[in-house]
């Protein structure tokens, strides 16, 4: 998730600026009102961070979980909104001094490093919970990366999708076909730069990870990732020295627009609404940042194949996840099996710009009339993963990795150019064993 314009805010544009320390906002901040940021007793506590559009969202989130009226013993909820800005310090330090919630909404990696830290308590009696209400409905593939050794570390309930979008106007405006593949891509991209227009946007200043999604998602797409099958860290490989040539033959085309390497997600969204953009990867609630009258201007496109046929994109499995410092274990269970039921008002409302991932949503009036979150749901995500796309589950290091400095440093040097694409990775493949290795510490 990223900041696209001022009615969208999502996690993923924070990520860049987390490790920034500021314990001082954390916990007290995140208090509202109560005297430790964890459960008090008789009362569940749920961190929720702030998801979809900001307020509006915060607002519609406080007010279902108000509307929780627990039966058979279970204790009630109390609900908190937590912000973006150092949200790692803040669940961490509550880690260390057991003052986590019951429940939380938060980073797409971060209960599979608690898990193995020991503060997440496994999901698995809720995942049986949920297959005894038939409430188990969940897209093909999305539980399953929740999935550990220790069983399942969080379940998910909504999703942050990568998919190309294009402004049909600007390509006729070229006289460019939608690309397919890779070398159509350069071709309409190529046709994009003669009449002024960026054909991949990009924001790779230091408050964002837009850029490094699409640069994930490019190596996903072309059968490459940072990680092997087993989990480690591989990223000089020839699928992504592929991925890597790629978008140097873009950058010196003048497909990238060179200052993206200090755009901001407002930079970048205002080049989009603008016309200056005409293609790039971006979440599949991109439209919702035009005005209404150019929302169908931008189409979303059907998965496009990487050089050796491959189709793919990076996603994040927004998770819920439990503490072990609940006052009741099976309350917190029976809690969040309530708010799955419940969180279909998040896109009926219009407050969720992330993708649902449960198969009733998606089914939904609001999602079946959107051509865009259509082609999103039906060709997008069966071919999505995560940061770890050559495994077949998710571990702590991906926690690890996700939006730091190395991943930022890596995609600006890639827009700067001067570099092998090889030299890149390499450098790369050492920063990342320095963080991974610093944090077992």
């Amino acid at each position: 998730m990223q900041l696209n314009g001022p009615a969208r805010v999502s996690r993923r544009g924070f990520l860049a600026v987390s490790g920034a320390a500021a314990v001082t906002f954390g916990l007290a901040a995140c208090a509202s009102g109560a005297s430790s940021p964890g459960s008090t007793s008789g009362t569940l506590k749920f961190w929720d961070m702030v998801w979809g559009t900001g307020t509006t969202y915060t607002a519609k989130a406080k007010r279902i979980v108000n509307g929780y009226a627990p039966s058979g013993g279970h204790l009630g909820v109390r609900y908190q909104s937590v912000p973006w800005a150092n949200w790692n310090q803040v669940f961490t330090s509550a880690a260390a001094s057991k003052t986590t919630p019951a429940v939380a909404s938060g980073a797409a990696f971060l209960p599979f490093y608690f898990l193995e830290q020991g503060s997440v308590v496994a999901a698995d009696d809720l995942v049986k919970l949920l297959d005894r209400n038939g409430t188990n409905d969940f897209l093909p593939g999305v539980l399953d990366q929740m999935k550990t050794s220790k069983g399942y570390a969080a379940v998910p309930w909504s999703m942050d999708l990568r998919v190309l979008w294009v402004r049909r106007s600007l390509l006729e405006k070229a006289g460019a076909e939608a690309p397919t593949d890779w070398d159509s891509f350069i071709r309409a991209g190529e046709a994009l730069r003669k009449v002024g227009v960026i054909g991949l946007g990009l924001a790779a200043g230091t408050t964002t990870t837009d850029a490094q999604h699409t640069v994930s998602a490019l190596m996903i797409n072309n059968g490459g990732g940072m990680f092997d099958a087993d989990g480690n860290l591989d990223c000089v490989t020839e699928r992504n020295i592929q991925t890597l040539d790629f978008l140097g033959e873009c950058r010196a085309k003048g497909i990238i627009d060179p200052h993206a390497i200090s755009y901001t997600n407002t930079n970048l969204a205002n080049d989009w609404t603008s016309g200056h953009v005409g293609m790039g990867f971006n979440q599949t609630g991109l439209d919702k940042t035009f005005r209404p009258d150019q929302q169908a201007d931008l189409e979303v496109v059907s998965p496009i194949k990487g050089p050796h046929g491959d189709t793919g994109t990076v996603y994040y499995i927004n998770p819920l996840m439990m503490f072990s410092t609940t006052p009741s274990q099976q309350s917190s269970e029976a809690f969040l099996a309530w708010y799955l039921d419940q969180i279909h008002q998040y896109w009926t409302s219009g407050v969720e710009t992330d993708l649902p991932v449960k198969k009733s949503i998606t089914k939904l009036p609001v999602i079946q009339n959107n051509k865009n979150l259509v082609k999103s749901v039906d060709e997008w995500q069966p071919v999505g993963k995560t940061i770890g796309a050559r495994t077949d589950h998710a571990f702590a290091a991906l926690n690890t990795v996700d939006g730091g400095s190395a991943s930022a440093t890596f995609v600006q040097q890639i827009i700067q150019g001067g570099q092998s694409s090889k030299r890149l990775l390499e450098t790369l493949q050492t920063s990342l064993e320095s963080v991974i290795k610093k944090k077992k510490k």
